[in-house]
């Protein structure tokens, strides 16, 4: 069975900041991409594609120095989709006190080696929780789906 999640940790170094001196929020994009295409990677045994992220709110800052934290967690699969639900934290690296700086729902569609759509294994929610984030994952891919839709309409 492939793993349905995976953890990355590290500290956050002065090439990541903004203006501002906090940790610039292109950089957690990467970071939350990276996470999502190593767990869709490894939980489909094939090369994958970004398809959209979903409900991304910044929380809270990431300094200099802290700890971070990106975790991702396989939430949902279709026939060829996998939605990931990544958490990203922060603390001190001293003490390992982790706050979430935010949380998001990443999509990827595996693809074979002339990139077309391939088949992913169907993840099952066993418990409560991975019930809660499926159901989160599923209602944030509709919500991407519909607000899509909005801008094609005629």
């Amino acid at each position: 069975m492939p793993s349905s999640n995976v953890v990355f940790r590290f500290l956050a170094e002065p090439t990541d900041v903004n203006f501002g001196g906090k940790v610039h929020g292109g950089v957690v994009m990467k970071w939350i991409d990276q996470a999502g295409y190593a767990c869709a990677a490894g939980w489909s045994g094939h090369y994958c594609v970004t398809v959209s992220v979903a409900g991304v709110k910044f929380r809270r800052p990431i300094l200099v120095g802290q700890i971070v934290e990106v975790e991702a967690k396989i939430a949902h699969t279709g026939s060829t989709s996998m939605q990931i639900f990544i958490q990203v934290r922060c603390g001190d690296p001293k003490t390992q006190n982790m706050v979430e700086t935010n949380h998001c729902v990443i999509s990827f569609v595996a693809m074979d080696e002339t990139g077309y759509p391939v088949e992913v294994p169907a993840f099952k929610a066993v418990t409560d929780e991975d019930k809660k984030l499926e159901n989160y994952a599923i209602k944030m891919k509709q919500i991407a789906i519909e607000t899509e839709n909005l801008l094609h309409k005629v």
